[in-house]
């Protein structure tokens, strides 16, 4: 009802519907994918880096970045530090942490959605899962 226009997403990597890349990834920017990755996907946490995988994109393995809109499937973790966005046919078989979360109808999840608050204060600890972590849970 109250949905703002989304904003066009800048796209700097694209990966082709019949593109297979076997090794883990790290990228800035926008990076749209297509194609089938085996492999950790990773951008900085602060970097504002956005992750957009189509309907016929699959990931296998995990994934941590800012910001994640998914269409098609992720076989592992996803931390996505800002915002996921999950569309009606995104399929994830993993553990989801968010701070932001948006699910169409119809997006499936076997694992578990855990809440993670941004810091605030310094001195206060954040249960945030370290990429680390996320990256070891899928090896």
């Amino acid at each position: 009802m109250f949905r703002s226009k989304p904003k066009p997403q800048r796209i700097d990597t694209l990966i082709g519907a019949g593109t297979r890349i076997i090794g883990d990834v790290q990228f800035a920017g926008g990076f749209h994918l297509d194609g089938h990755i085996k492999g950790n996907v990773d951008a900085k946490a602060e970097s504002g880096a956005t992750l957009s995988v189509s309907d016929s994109g699959v990931v296998e393995g995990a994934v941590a970045v800012p910001h994640v809109i998914l269409n098609g499937t992720v076989n592992g973790d996803i931390l996505a530090h800002e915002r996921v966005e999950l569309g009606a046919t995104a399929k994830v078989t993993g553990n989801v942490y968010y701070r932001l979360i948006e699910m169409e109808m119809g997006a499936e999840i076997n694992g578990k959605m855990i809440h993670e608050p941004r810091k605030t204060d310094p001195g206060k600890t954040s249960s945030a899962v370290p990429v680390e972590a996320v990256a070891d849970s899928t090896s």
